[in-house]
């Protein structure tokens, strides 16, 4: 130690260095610049070198080279600040063995305050370092393991608690968050726990608690908490007591949240109950057998299929057997022996009966299915259901079937059932016999349901192959028709046919049930009847004269003439004639000899009908069209569709309303008053007259194009003074008809009367003579026909009828003057207290009537007076 005694001091050096050599501590010194420039002998001793191999800085050659470069950088920091230098590094000793080692360095200074000295000792730390170390990995281990038990514990859901007498001292992590609480709070006291417990559970817990304390035991109790939320938490409680000398210290135990658990449990439970209860409900029940113990299971409702009380008796095979039907128990003991000896199991369905001891016949059907574990079977599981009801319904309904089938077979009709494609599937006993045929033969015969077989008419395939197209494209629906069926001798039939088909509950069809009712006779009958018919018909037209158009004169054959080759047709007819001639009766006779016999004739007096309505009368209105019109009205063109619509005294229609008839004719079309909608009928129309319709086409009050519509096919009917060869049968016509109303007997006529009937003129025409004749049957005493001739006017006697147009000429001039100078009078005024209606003593609307027949021009009166 160079430094540690001057040189007159040297013996005392010596003995410094000897001492410090001699003591057992690791002993260095350094200059003030860091050069190390002393070890004492137990260092060398330690390091196993010389000095000269240690100082300066070759000291480093000996310090684990992880901890080089923090010595030296400590190092070099203490000799910048003067600080002490203490650091721990690993060195290497003589043997070659790193030991940890504590180095401390501190400086000496001068009188100024510099460091002259370093001083400095190193202690060997490695038991201190071994300590640390494991104390470091013992802790780190047991914070692990804390770790793990709180994951644990939360993962699992179970926390864990201690408890001594005076209450709960500690609660896990977990357990407070199992009871919805703050895990930084202190565990709660008895009271406050029990607070946390379900209000139904909270006495059972308090005794518990209170037994436990009594008597030190272990205790495992599962009880319900309410959360602070309101969430309730199914928890499992299980302690130990901890004991000293036989008295009670504490009890630890563990809480594990089990609500899903026991959720679980209570969903299995109500599982159970139904799938026991639906056994129950279906007689069903289940078994289960295992195959190395032979141990059997059953159900509560197979005890009950077998009349078996569960308390009493173990299900056993014998026991089984013993319910089996004597008839039945063969097989059943011989599929037993097949299965039990079977390499590889399967599913198998059986159906037997059993007898219970009462002698009541239960039917059961039973199903097994085996449990494959590594390749073998080492169960079998399987249920039985009670058919008996089915069974026994199925057999009522095999009876019934048969009973059925027996019925079909016996209706004296053909019956037949094909399947949705076509398919031929049945035919009755009665078709099989018609046809010659078995019901094999009859399936493998040619054709199917759409396309008719051999057995039926030609004439008659393609129209019943028709018949089925139409049904399908409608859907489906039920349809009939009549068709010839061939018979085994070859002879064919008449049959009416009806098809009918069965749908699913999803409309699709399912069958096709066919039923032919023989109607051969009737056919016949028809036949017969229509041959009858047609040469009644044919008299009848002879003798009828048309209905109620009676006479024989050249002038009215012709018009039946007429009718006969018109009424065939469909062509429009124009009836003219004076006024009660009879066109209505030939209207009604064209009708009925026409093919619309069978619809609608519909009859209109187009001068009975006010102007305003004759448009809603004909062409009806909708809704709304006009005040009053509080509901939709058909006009008569749409009652008459398909039929005959007879216009009498068409030459009286106002203008507005010859315009929609036009178009009707043309176009076969109308709109309703107030409509927009077009509307086509298919009517025949037939118009009547007594009017000269071409005066009124000159004269402007009805239209020309109208006119050539209508005039398709005249026909004039000729008055009664033209037919006087006539007036005899129709006298006698209405003597006998109004006789026979009026009970009386009428056996001859007059002939007086005879003779003034047939001079008298009749400008009324037929019906002047129907009204004549009735009066006078009214009012005759005996059986002779007479007429007081005072209802006769001689004046007429001597009228020439070629006069007559030119009267109705001169009539209608003098009429057109009167009602002009009304109009001129009042100055175009038509209706009020001065309007020319007053002045002429009219209605107002037969004058606005007569105006527009005769063409005047009321608002050229319209001027002031004087002008």
């Amino acid at each position: 130690m160079p430094d540690m005694a001057s040189p007159g001091q040297k013996s005392e050096s010596l003995n410094i260095q000897l001492l410090v050599d001699s003591i057992p501590a690791l002993i260095h010194t350094s200059r003030p610049d860091g050069y190390l420039d002393y070890f004492n002998k137990p260092w060398l001793e330690y390091l196993g070198v010389t000095l000269d191999k240690v100082t300066g800085w070759n000291w480093t050659a000996f310090v684990h080279p992880e901890d080089v470069e923090g010595i030296l950088a400590k190092w070099r920091a203490c000799l910048a600040t003067g600080e002490i230098f203490e650091y721990e590094t690993r060195v290497r000793r003589a043997n070659g063995e790193y030991r940890w080692m504590f180095h401390r360095k501190v400086p000496l200074r001068d009188a100024n305050g510099d460091i002259v000295k370093w001083y400095g000792s190193s202690l060997d730390i490695e038991e201190r370092r071994t300590a640390e170390e494991q104390f470091r990995r013992n802790s780190q281990d047991l914070q692990r393991s804390e770790f793990y038990l709180a994951e644990g514990q939360r993962l699992a859901h179970m926390g864990s608690w201690a408890f001594d007498p005076d209450g709960f001292y500690y609660w896990s992590p977990e357990l407070f968050r199992m009871h919805g609480l703050d895990p930084a709070s202190k565990p709660p006291s008895v009271q406050e726990y029990l607070d946390c417990v379900h209000p139904q559970d909270r006495e059972s817990m308090a005794n518990l608690i209170k037994g436990i304390l009594a008597e030190a035991s272990p205790f495992d109790a599962t009880k319900r908490i309410v959360r602070p939320n309101g969430e309730v938490r199914y928890i499992r409680c299980v302690g130990a007591p901890v004991a000293e000398n036989k008295s009670l210290k504490k009890y630890v135990g563990s809480a594990i949240d089990v609500t899903g658990h026991e959720l679980l449990i209570q969903e299995l439970r109500r599982r159970e109950a139904y799938l026991t209860e639906a056994q129950r409900l279906s007689h069903t029940g289940s078994w289960a057998w295992n195959v190395r113990t032979g141990a059997l299971f059953w159900s509560e409702e197979i005890y009950r299929i077998y009349g078996y009380n569960p308390q009493e008796v173990s299900p056993t095979w014998e026991q089984f057997l013993q319910r089996v039907h004597p008839k039945d128990r063969p097989q059943i003991e011989q599929r037993a022996k097949m299965e039990a000896t079977r390499n590889e199991w399967i599913d198998s369905y059986g159906d037997f009966r059993i007898v219970l001891p009462d002698g009541t016949i239960k039917y059961l059907h039973s199903v097994a299915h085996p449990v494959i574990q590594s390749g073998e079977a080492t169960e079998v599981i399987g249920t039985v259901m009670d058919v008996t009801e089915h069974e026994l319904l199925a057999q009522e309904l095999r009876r019934s079937e048969m009973e059925l089938r027996q019925i079909v077979d016996l209706v004296p009709q053909l019956v037949a059932v094909f399947g949705p494609g076509g398919e031929r599937l049945y035919a009755n006993r009665v078709a099989l016999d018609h046809l010659g045929l078995s019901l094999e033969e009859w399936r493998q015969t040619q054709g199917g349901f759409f396309r008719p077989g051999w057995f039926i008419h030609p004439d008659d395939r393609e129209r019943a192959a028709r018949a089925y197209s139409d049904s399908a494209r409608s859907g489906g629906s039920a349809y009939e028709l009549e068709l010839r069926v061939q018979a085994a001798d070859g002879s064919y039939r008449w049959f009416l046919t009806r098809f009918n088909p069965v749908r699913d509950e999803h409309g699709q069809i399912m069958r096709w049930y066919v039923a032919a009712t023989d109607i051969e006779d009737r056919k016949r009958a028809e036949e017969r009847l229509q041959h009858e018919n047609v040469a009644l018909r044919e008299e009848i037209d002879k003798a009828s004269m048309f209905e109620e158009i009676v006479g024989t004169s050249p002038a009215l054959r012709t018009v039946l003439s007429r009718i006969s080759k018109v009424a065939p047709s469909n062509s429009t007819v124009l009836l003219t004639g004076e006024t009660g001639t009879g066109k209505e009766l030939v209207a009604r006779a064209i009708h009925r000899r026409s093919d619309r016999s069978s619809r609608a004739f519909v009859s209109v007096n187009c001068a009975a009908i006010p102007r305003e309505l004759i448009a809603s009368e004909l062409f009806g209105h909708e809704k709304g069209a006009f005040t009053g019109a509080t509901q939709q009205r058909l006009g008569r063109f749409e009652l008459a569709n398909g039929g005959t619509i007879f216009l009498d005294e068409v030459g009286d229609l106002p203008a507005e309303t010859q315009i929609a008839l036009l178009r009707v004719l043309q176009e076969h079309e109308f709109e309703r008053v107030g409509g927009t909608r077009q509307i086509r009928v298919d009517v025949r129309v037939i118009a009547a007259t007594n009017r000269d319709l071409q005066v009124a086409i000159r004269e402007g009050s009805f239209r020309s194009d109208l006119f050539y519509r209508l005039n398709v096919f005249p026909i004039d009917i000729p008055p009664l003074r033209e037919r006087r060869e006539d007036i005899r049968l129709l006298v006698e016509y209405f003597i006998d008809r109004y006789a026979r109303k009026t009970g009386k007997y009428i056996s001859d006529i007059n002939k007086k009367t005879l003779e003034s009937l047939e001079s008298y003129p009749w400008p009324g025409n037929i019906r002047e003579l129907q009204n004549v004749v009735e009066r006078s049957v009214i009012l005759c005493e005996t059986d002779v026909f007479s007429i007081d001739e005072s209802w006769l006017p001689q004046q007429l006697l001597l009228t020439e009828p070629k006069y007559q147009t030119e009267l109705s000429r001169s009539l209608l001039t003098q009429e057109k003057n009167m009602i002009e100078a009304a109009l001129k009078e009042s100055r175009g005024r038509v209706f009020g207290p001065s309007g020319a209606a007053v002045k002429l003593g009219m209605p107002r609307s037969t004058l606005e009537s007569k105006i527009r027949s005769l063409n005047i021009d009321k608002n050229r009166f319209k001027t002031a007076p004087g002008t």
